[in-house]
C-alpha cells in the first residue's frame, strides 16, 4: 500500500460525516486492538517482565498476526492475505519476518495507544455533553456542583465539539491501522507479484483447457451433425446419378455437379474437423496422431516417438498442431527433401525436434510461421528455439510441460 493510497484513505475519512455508521464501526475496530497491545505495554513498564514478555510476543508472532488479520476482517471488512510460509532459516526462526515483529512490538502498540486516547475522549465527550442532565443529581451546596454550575455552558460546548471531531479521529486512526497492517502483516511486494503470476498462470491454463474443450465440442458437433448430413446428401445424389437413366442430359449434368460439390464439401469439412481436433488424437493418442501427420505430409518424414510419461490432453493437442504447422512451413518455405521428427518425454517435459535438410535461413521476425509456433508453445508454458543457418539444416526444438 503506497503513501498515495494512504493519503487518499485519510482524505476519505475526513470527508465522512461524523454521524455516519462507519465512524462508530471504526471506533469499535480500533478499540478491539487495545487488549492485544497490553502485554507489550506491560513489558516496557515492568523491567522484570521485559525479556519474558518480549520473548512470548516473538514466539506468538504467527498467532498474533492471525488474530490481527481476523480483527481486520471481522470488524472492518478488510481481507489481508497471509504471507507464505517461510522455508529454510526463516522457518527455523519460528517463521518470523521483520515486518511482523515491527508491527507487534512497535506499530501495533502505538496505534493502540492512540485508540486508548480516542476511547477516553469518547467517554469524556459523553460526560460533558450530558452535563445538564446529571449535574442536578448532585447534592445541593456541594463545592463540585457549584464549580460545575459556573462552567456548564463551556463544558457542554466542549463535549459537543468532541462528539463532532472524534468520529473523524477514529476514522483516521482506523485508516492508519489498515494501511500499517497491509504493509507489515500481509505479503510483501515480491510475494504479491509471485502470487499474481501464479494466478495468471492458472487462469491461462484454465483458458487453454476451455478453448481445447470447446474445440473438441465443435469438432464433435461437425462430425456428428453437418458431416453426416453432407454424407447422406452425397450418397443420395450418387444413387440418383446411377439409377436415373431417363432424365434429360441437362438434368443429369446438374445432378453430377451437385454430387461432385457434395463430395468436395465433405472433403473440406473433414479437413476442417481434423484441424479443429483430430479424432485419432483422442482415440489412439499422440503417437498415432503424429503418424497420421507424417503419412499425409508432402515430403518424406522419419518419425521417432518415445513417450514414457503421461501427457495431458491439452498438451497433446498443442504438440499435434505444432508439428502439423511446422511440417506445413517446411513444405512451403524450406525446399527440403526430407524431415526428421523426434518426440520424447523426459523429466516431466515433452520435447519435439523437427529437422529438415532445406535451405535454412528461417527467421521468425520475417513472418515465416515461426512466430505462431512460438505463441502456441508459450500458451502452455512451453518454449521454442530455432537453429537455421543459411544453407541449412533447420532444427526447430519445442519443449512443453507434460502436465499443466
Amino acid at each position: 500500500m503506497s503513501s498515495t493510497t494512504l493519503r487518499r484513505a485519510l482524505v476519505r475519512s475526513l470527508r465522512r460525516p461524523p454521524w455516519s455508521p462507519g465512524a462508530w464501526r471504526d471506533t469499535r475496530f480500533i478499540a478491539a486492538g487495545i487488549p492485544v497491545a497490553l502485554p507489550v505495554w506491560l513489558a516496557f513498564t515492568e523491567s522484570k517482565l521485559l525479556f519474558p514478555l518480549l520473548a512470548a510476543v516473538l514466539v506468538c508472532t504467527r498467532p498474533l498476526t492471525a488474530l490481527q488479520r481476523g480483527r481486520l476482517r471481522a470488524l472492518h471488512g478488510v481481507e489481508i492475505p497471509p504471507p507464505r510460509r517461510p522455508v529454510g532459516l526463516r522457518a527455523l526462526l519460528l517463521g518470523l519476518t521483520w515486518r511482523q515483529v515491527l508491527y507487534h512490538l512497535v506499530v501495533g502498540p502505538v496505534l493502540a495507544a492512540g485508540a486508548v486516547g480516542v476511547v477516553y475522549l469518547w467517554g469524556t465527550a459523553v460526560v460533558l455533553t450530558t452535563l445538564y442532565g446529571w449535574i442536578w443529581l448532585m447534592p445541593v451546596g456541594t463545592g463540585l456542583r457549584s464549580e460545575l454550575a459556573g462552567l456548564d455552558v463551556g463544558l457542554t460546548a466542549v463535549g459537543v465539539l468532541l462528539l463532532v471531531v472524534l468520529p473523524w479521529a477514529a476514522s483516521v486512526l482506523a485508516g492508519l491501522e489498515v494501511w500499517a497492517a497491509r504493509l507489515l502483516l500481509g505479503p510483501d511486494r515480491a510475494e504479491a507479484l509471485e502470487r499474481r503470476v501464479e494466478e495468471i498462470a492458472e487462469s491461462r491454463a484454465g483458458l487453454v483447457d476451455a478453448v481445447d474443450t470447446e474445440r473438441r465440442r465443435i469438432e464433435r458437433d461437425l462430425h456428428d451433425g453437418a458431416q453426416q448430413r453432407l454424407t447422406s446428401l452425397a450418397m443420395n445424389l450418387g444413387l440418383a446419378r446411377r439409377t436415373l437413366k431417363d432424365v434429360p442430359p441437362e438434368v443429369m449434368q446438374v445432378i453430377v455437379e451437385a454430387h461432385e460439390e457434395a463430395q468436395a464439401a465433405i472433403d473440406e469439412l473433414r479437413d476442417l474437423v481434423r484441424g479443429l481436433h483430430p479424432a485419432v488424437l483422442e482415440d489412439r493418442g499422440l503417437d498415432a496422431a503424429l503418424s497420421g501427420i507424417a503419412a499425409r505430409a508432402p515430403l518424406p518424414v522419419r518419425l521417432d516417438v518415445d513417450l514414457t510419461e503421461a501427457v495431458a490432453p491439452t498438451v497433446e493437442a498443442v504438440a499435434y498442431f505444432t508439428v502439423s504447422e511446422a511440417l506445413t512451413n517446411v513444405a512451403k518455405h524450406a525446399r527440403a527433401n526430407r524431415v526428421d521428427l523426434s518426440v520424447r518425454t523426459a523429466g516431466g517435459r515433452l520435447r519435439l525436434v523437427v529437422t529438415d535438410d532445406g535451405v535454412g535461413g528461417a527467421d521468425a521476425s520475417r513472418g515465416t510461421g515461426l512466430t505462431g509456433l512460438r505463441q502456441r508453445a508459450a500458451s502452455v508454458d512451453g518454449t521454442l528455439s530455432v537453429l537455421s543457418p543459411l544453407g541449412g539444416p533447420t532444427t526447430i526444438t519445442v519443449e512443453l510441460p507434460c502436465v499443466l
